[in-house]
């Protein structure tokens, strides 16, 4: 039997072909794999980072605003998973509900029962005693307070993501809406539990809202403070710690504000 050597040579050249053709392929193939995983990674680095600064400004809020307000000082903790073990879906879950799967501040919380209305709380204690008025005072400031330290958490997060991105940072690009971008949806839910016993008027507290919200907007805007959260959350991203309690914390936002100022305006200028 006699083989056509044209033929076959053809049939050689067609077999090499499709063997390059599929080599090609699959290192193609491999790279582009390389490349989403690497991607992939660093995409999930940045994540770790928002949720780093979003916790360090809910724990920049407790510590420094509360002391600002002179009020005082209250016991909280910093509770995260270690860094290294953070799942995509771990990330997923906080983007979409800022589930604490990753971290949370526990504690920290002024008022921890609210009243059904603080309107009647407040006539039932001072009809009976006008001393009671400077107690109603301080449960308000108290009230503010808790408040907007839930609003510094997404803010301080926002604000991040804009340095990063190299974007402003201002009340029209980041509003109340959109703090559900940045794991906000929680402490906004929150935040309104507090005002359902402030008012049952709903206008009255979509302003007390606004209000509060830009308090904690000028708060995270503030050099000082934001140079206090930047530092925190960096320590946080380092640390090989899974719980930070609130002396610690309190230790390096303290350091780092007094740190500013020195810098701002040095002994002997």
């Amino acid at each position: 039997m006699k083989i056509n050597i044209s033929t076959g040579h053809k049939t050689l050249n067609n077999i090499l072909i499709a063997l390059f053709v599929h080599y090609k392929v699959m290192v193609v193939t491999m790279k582009r794999n390389k490349i989403i995983e690497i991607l992939s990674q660093d995409k999930l680095l940045e994540q770790k980072k928002r949720v780093a600064f979003h916790e360090a400004g809910h724990a920049a809020g407790i510590h420094l605003n509360n002391k600002a307000r002179q009020l005082p000082p209250i016991f909280f903790k910093i509770m995260f998973k270690d860094m290294s073990e953070v799942t995509r879906t771990d990330v997923s879950a906080y983007q979409t509900s800022h589930d604490d799967c990753i971290a949370r501040v526990e504690g920290g919380r002024l008022i921890e029962l609210l009243p059904p209305s603080i309107d009647s709380l407040v006539r039932e204690l001072t009809q009976h005693n006008d001393a009671m008025v400077q107690l109603i005072k301080d449960y308000m400031l108290a009230f503010e307070a808790d408040i907007v330290n839930l609003l510094i958490g997404p803010l301080a997060e926002a604000k991040y993501v804009a340095d990063t991105d190299n974007e402003p940072f201002n009340r029209q690009i980041v509003n109340l809406k959109a703090l559900k971008n940045y794991g906000g949806s929680s402490d906004l839910a929150l935040a309104n539990e507090y005002l359902q016993s402030f008012s049952a008027d709903q206008q009255q507290k979509d302003e007390k809202l606004d209000e509060l919200f830009g308090l904690a907007f000028d708060f995270v805007n503030t050099d000082a403070n934001w140079v206090a959260i930047t530092q925190l959350a960096d320590y946080i991203l380092d640390s090989s710690k899974n719980i930070l309690d609130c002396e610690e914390v309190g230790s390096i936002l303290d350091q780092s504000v007094a740190d500013f100022q020195n810098r701002k305006n040095p002994v002997g200028s």
